[in-house]
């Protein structure tokens, strides 16, 4: 055998990558458990104002993206070792513009008459670019285009035709107002992903290396398993208890999605029909309080309004989504005529062997209702989660787990960050140059003044932009252009918000491009087309409770209990009445003449003409009635 220097040199080439890649490793290790001992020493002590922190905790996020998601993945290739080198150059960037930003005195204002210096010039034009590189590894391409276009409109809006043109800003005047000032990059949207949606992130990663992930599916089988099509129904309520933790309905589908879709395709479930559950139930997690995913944290700091206030409007229409979501799901069952689990765990054994993990729910819930700082309730959260896993042995982490969840917290933060910072340089544009008042005035005026065509144009640019944008930094952009537009036609603040919340959440599950669908379809081995197809059909509760919301009391308690529960019966009324009209099927199959009938009540309880609503509540009783006689006078034949 030839064992020539030669022979030994791709071996040798392939070892010494491999070492340079664990000690790459080691080193984002490294930096990612100490950032989030940073941010929690911050959330704690806050000793660092916000015009410095900001800075910080993105340049540090920039540095992780750079090592985590490096410009050549793989080991094997040529390139590995240059890739590695950019990627070390460009944390030094990074690292050198964040020194700039941490000596910048901000009280001098001699940088407006004269211009930055050239180093803060160079770190400013440098951060932004960077941050943009960082978007492309951790989000996509979507997100840099969208905010180079807005850029570039800033800067070049004097070329564009009259009923378009701005004032052109120059690279100086970008970067002092993107970079330096609370008003670009830096401004409510990073502030919020900094402090109070890091460490949420930080307690559901904590959650899930402490086994309560495993628990609430768990228990979601034991509760709705012995029911008909039983294994669905578990993933909808599973999803209900993650999704609103991961922070995520794509790495909701996929974590819940490798139990509950194997299970459902067993019990008869078409793939295509299984991750169409999945996604659809992922993404409602994302409503569903406590925690509603980074969005409502923005949401809170957008408005003014107390989170305990935005969780208290959230719970009817979570709950409505869900019981969407459920219906969906049972007519699918008796059309396929599916029956239940064989066995499943007894809900007394679960919740013997894990109630413990509801603590530290329980407790975050019981202390955003008192009004505490979300950023001191995330914190206080995390530490009850390690001090209630510690009272059972099963559940019980030792130090290397807990550096795994301190690991993971942080690098499931970044996509968030990254995608913060880049929406408010979109803010900061639209701010700068008023644009977001010709989006307005553009849809007020195509609309007729009609609120539901608004609302139909918004619910096509919350699709355009969720194709490529994660749903928060598709609902910060939505939310800058169109809640104004919303609060000129009446509509309270937090109900726009809410609205625009919602239709944000769309673009996971709706054709043509729908992550959370696509991510179930590759669990399922299924077309996925097909899955986005089915999983709009499921989501449907994400375009009629918006609309509920404009015409309804649904989202405003204090109207009085009883305008609040006939508002949740018009919506679940039109629930019922377009599932079975899609369905075809409520407690048998419909004749088409019932399918027709079933629609006749949806704009009658939508717009409630001539205080006709409830007429469309007696109709779709009425087929409810028809039905059950017809069954059983099937029975007795």
């Amino acid at each position: 055998m030839d064992i020539s220097p030669d022979n030994l040199s791709p071996f040798s080439k392939s070892l010494r990558y491999e070492k340079w890649g664990n000690a790459m490793g080691y080193l984002t290790l490294a930096i990612a458990v100490s950032l989030s001992v940073f941010q929690i020493y911050q959330g704690v002590s806050s000793t660092i104002s916000a015009t410095y922190f900001r800075p910080i905790h993105l340049c540090w996020v920039l540095v992780l993206i750079f090592l985590h998601y490096p410009l050549v993945a793989n080991r094997q290739s040529r390139f590995f070792l240059v890739g590695q080198f950019i990627d070390v150059i460009l944390c030094g960037v990074v690292v050198f513009a964040g020194y700039r930003l941490s000596i910048f005195d901000y009280n001098d204002i001699n940088h407006l008459f004269y211009g930055l210096p050239f180093a803060d010039m160079f770190a400013g034009v440098t951060l932004l670019a960077l941050l943009l590189e960082g978007c492309r590894r951790t989000v996509g391409w979507v997100m840099v285009w969208i905010a180079a276009l807005f850029l570039a409109y800033s800067a070049f809006g004097d070329m564009l035709p009259s009923g378009f043109a701005i004032k052109a800003y120059s690279l100086q005047e970008l970067i002092q107002f993107q970079i330096y000032s609370a008003n670009g990059v830096f401004g409510s949207a990073l502030g919020i992903a900094a402090t109070t949606v890091f460490i949420f992130v930080l307690f559901g990663a904590f959650l899930e290396v402490t086994g309560a992930g495993k628990f609430f599916i768990d228990l979601a089988f034991s509760i709705a398993g012995k029911y008909r099509g039983g294994p669905a129904k578990a993933a909808v309520l599973a999803s209900a208890g993650l999704g609103s933790i991961s922070g995520s309905a794509i790495a909701n589908t996929v974590t819940t999605g490798a139990i509950t879709i194997p299970m459902m395709k067993k019990l008869g479930y078409k793939p295509e029909q299984a991750a169409g559950i999945e996604a659809a139930a992922s993404t409602g997690g994302q409503i569903m309080p406590p925690i509603m995913g980074a969005g409502a944290f923005v949401m809170a700091q957008f408005t003014g309004v107390p989170y305990s206030d935005i969780m208290i409007a959230s719970i009817a229409p979570a709950i409505l989504y869900f019981f969407c979501t459920l219906l969906y799901v049972h007519l699918m069952a008796c059309k396929l005529d599916l029956q239940a689990v064989s066995k499943t765990d007894a809900v007394i054994a679960v919740m013997k062997n894990g109630a413990h993990h509801l603590i530290p729910l329980i407790f975050i819930t019981v202390l955003l209702m008192m009004a505490y700082s979300p950023l001191l309730v995330g914190v206080a959260g995390c530490c009850a989660i390690l001090m209630t896993a510690a009272l059972r042995k099963h559940s019980r982490i030792g130090l290397k787990k807990f550096i795994e969840g301190m690991k993971n917290g942080a690098l499931m933060a970044l996509p968030i960050s990254a995608a913060c910072g880049a929406a408010g340089i979109i803010v900061g544009v639209v701010g700068q140059t008023g644009i977001g008042l010709e989006f307005t005035q553009f849809v007020m005026d195509f609309s007729g003044g009609h609120m539901l065509i608004a609302l139909g144009l918004i619910s096509l640019v919350a699709l355009v932009l969720g194709m490529g944008l994660p749903v928060t930094a598709a609902y910060i952009v939505l939310a800058v252009m169109a809640v104004p537009m919303l609060t000129d036609f009446g509509l309270p603040l937090l109900t726009a918000h809410l609205i625009v919340f919602w239709l944000s959440q769309t673009s996971n599950v709706t054709p043509p491009i729908a992550l959370a669908a696509f991510a179930g379809a590759g669990v399922a081995n299924a077309n996925p087309m097909k899955s986005s197809v089915e999983a709009f059909k499921l989501a449907g509760g994400l375009f009629i409770i918006p609309i509920m919301m404009a015409y309804t009391n649904i989202v405003n308690p204090n109207d009085g209990m009883l305008a609040l529960m006939f508002s949740i019966v018009q919506a679940l009324t039109i629930i019922i009445a377009i599932a079975i009209a899609i369905e075809g099927y409520l407690i048998r199959s419909l004749s088409l003449l019932e399918r027709l009938v079933a629609l006749l009540p949806i704009p009658l309880l939508f717009f409630n003409p001539f205080g006709l609503g409830p007429l469309g509540i007696a109709i779709v009783v009425g087929l409810i009635v028809i039905q059950w006689r017809g069954r059983e006078m099937a029975r007795q034949t």
